[in-house]
């Protein structure tokens, strides 16, 4: 009995199955996760270890890789910017080429809530997720007693550097009678008014 224990961990040993704890790893992101400035993704050419590169997208939204030269990603999917690099590497360089793009990193997304919250502050949320209006003002303890949920005023500044700003009644968006669910983008503010009593 106790021979084969030791048999047991010495053919764990052998095979490689006894191992150290895991060093963590970023989350996976899926393939319509969509490519922000700041993240930084591994592009691996099959066969092609020359090409292999580890990369910051740019904060105007590219990368730069060997003999293509600079590609848009901001805002594309990991599975079309693999598309579009193949095709580059595939017209005049290489054929066929395999391509795979992973997120080692993600830059971090938040918003603000401020105003008539019970703990308003910066929300982080995780890039392969979606956050809604609401669930940031339930993240920021929800409404508190004097808001004036008619006129929640949304903030959003676009990549051109012009912003805008929404007024959303919140209480059609809590009864489901609102048509938009006011999905939040990175940097979004969100001000909750107080009620004029």
């Amino acid at each position: 009995m106790r021979l084969g224990l030791i048999f047991s961990f010495i053919l764990l040993i052998l095979t490689g199955s006894f191992s150290r704890a895991a060093a963590p790893v970023a989350p996976q992101a899926s393939s319509d996760y969509q490519l922000q400035p700041g993240d930084v993704v591994r592009v691996q050419v099959f066969q092609e270890p020359d090409l292999d590169r580890e990369l910051r997208v740019s904060q105007d939204g590219q990368i730069a890789l060997p003999m293509i030269g600079q590609v848009e990603v901001r805002n594309r999917t990991l599975s079309a910017v693999e598309k579009t690099v193949r095709d580059l590497y595939d017209r005049d360089f290489l054929v066929n080429p395999q391509v795979n793009i992973t997120v080692l990193t993600y830059q971090k997304r938040s918003v603000n809530v401020m105003g008539a919250v019970n703990a308003p502050q910066a929300i982080e949320y995780p890039p392969e997720q979606t956050l809604s209006l609401l669930d940031a003002i339930s993240r920021a303890g929800g409404f508190n007693r004097y808001a004036d949920r008619k006129k929640v005023v949304l903030t959003r500044t676009f990549a051109d550097g012009h912003s805008e700003k929404y007024t959303i009644n919140a209480d059609q968006l809590i009864s489901g009678s609102a048509n938009e669910r006011w999905v939040l983008i990175k940097d979004d503010v969100i001000f909750v008014p107080e009620s004029v009593l």
